[in-house]
């Protein structure tokens, strides 16, 4: 049947196609886990379905060491063929550098296929020099470098001035992205709230994700699109949150009161 002239396409209402500037969604591949089996198989159903809302992939803490190197590899490959960019989390570099052993870290990911890592300060500190030096370090060797500010348990609400420094010295220095550890946005929701508000001011905000807690969806993730609007770069999500978080981002939902049917009937 062909459609009249006043029939609009049948689609949800529209997002922007990879690869996206804003609006990006980070898995975290916790591989074999409660929150689902994400073994070669798993990654390969999972991005059958969701690899158009997906756009970064984090494996996983230790993973890259704890899950047999072949399978690992596979893992990279699946998601890099998928126009997904797989990426080491930021405790794989924490061991390295307490460690002293960045070198065999950095041929380590090499021998994987990871092109990514995250560069953080969990459980370790780094001097301004020691940050710069390492970002330039891994640039050097062509990583794509993500750095992740804050700590794991946090005593006191973060700074926005420290935070700038932070942001724009990772920026400066090459960092694709920078992510806002949960426990620190935790942290700031409880005690200075206000500061949320002021995190959307900066100019450096569309490059920045906000990592979210896996246990808390789909609440908390709500709160954050409310909070900074359904084109947040939220980070943390697991790949069995994927596909209904970017239902949320569009409306659709028993979390989100199906608002597509709201904005369809304002417009």
């Amino acid at each position: 049947m062909k459609p009249t002239a006043t029939e609009q396409p049948f689609s949800l209402m529209p997002r922007s196609e990879k690869p996206r500037r804003k609006g990006l969604t980070s898995i975290i591949d916790f591989g074999p886990d409660g929150f689902g089996w994400t073994g070669p198989r798993g990654v390969s159903d999972l991005l059958d379905c969701a690899a158009a809302y997906i756009d970064y992939a984090k494996i996983y803490a230790m993973n890259a060491l704890l899950i047999p190197k072949d399978t690992v590899a596979a893992i990279v490959g699946l998601y890099r063929d998928a126009g997904v960019t797989p990426y080491a989390g930021g405790i794989l570099f924490e061991h390295a550098e307490r460690t002293n052993a960045v070198g065999g870290y950095i041929a380590h990911l090499k021998s994987l296929g990871i092109q990514s890592l995250e560069v953080s300060e969990n459980y370790l500190s780094l001097t301004d020099d020691r940050r710069r030096r390492l970002i330039g370090e891994f640039r050097e060797h062509g990583f794509r470098v993500i750095y992740e500010f804050g700590r794991k348990n946090p005593e006191e609400a973060m700074d926005l001035d420290h935070l700038d420094e932070i942001v724009t010295g990772s920026f400066d220095e090459g960092a694709e992205h920078v992510i806002l550890e949960q426990s620190e946005i935790d942290v700031v929701a409880r005690d200075a709230p206000d500061r949320l508000d002021a995190l959307k001011t900066r100019p450096w905000f569309d490059k920045v994700f906000i990592e979210a807690d896996p246990y808390r969806f789909p609440r908390q993730h709500v709160e954050l699109i409310r909070q900074f609007g359904p084109d947040v770069n939220l980070a943390n999500v697991t790949a069995g949150q994927a596909l209904r978080l970017e239902g949320l981002r569009r409306g659709v939902g028993r979390a989100v009161d199906y608002s597509m049917f709201q904005t369809a009937l304002m417009e």
